[in-house]
């Protein structure tokens, strides 16, 4: 289930593990938390992509499919707010 919080982008680019703050991602409008996932721990996900973006072009490129947000340290905490 996908909590309603609206994510604005501003919010999801502060969230990139620095200075203690989470570590989210977005992908196809849902934001993750992913900030227990250990392949995020160094705050790069396999020297590939930062924490704190949208990733939904990145995904065709990804070793994985979209199956990778099922794991259970991936939360889903909001939907990223669409910005007109």
């Amino acid at each position: 289930m996908i909590p309603q919080r609206a994510i604005t982008l501003t919010e999801l680019k502060r969230n990139t593990g620095e200075r203690g703050a989470r570590m989210w991602l977005a992908h196809r409008g849902i934001v993750y938390d992913v900030t227990d996932c250990p392949r995020w721990r160094a705050g790069l996900h396999e020297s590939l992509h930062f924490p704190g973006q949208d990733l939904t072009d990145e995904i065709a490129e990804a070793p994985h499919q979209e199956e990778v947000f099922n794991h259970d340290c991936v939360k889903a905490i909001g939907r990223l707010e669409v910005q007109a």
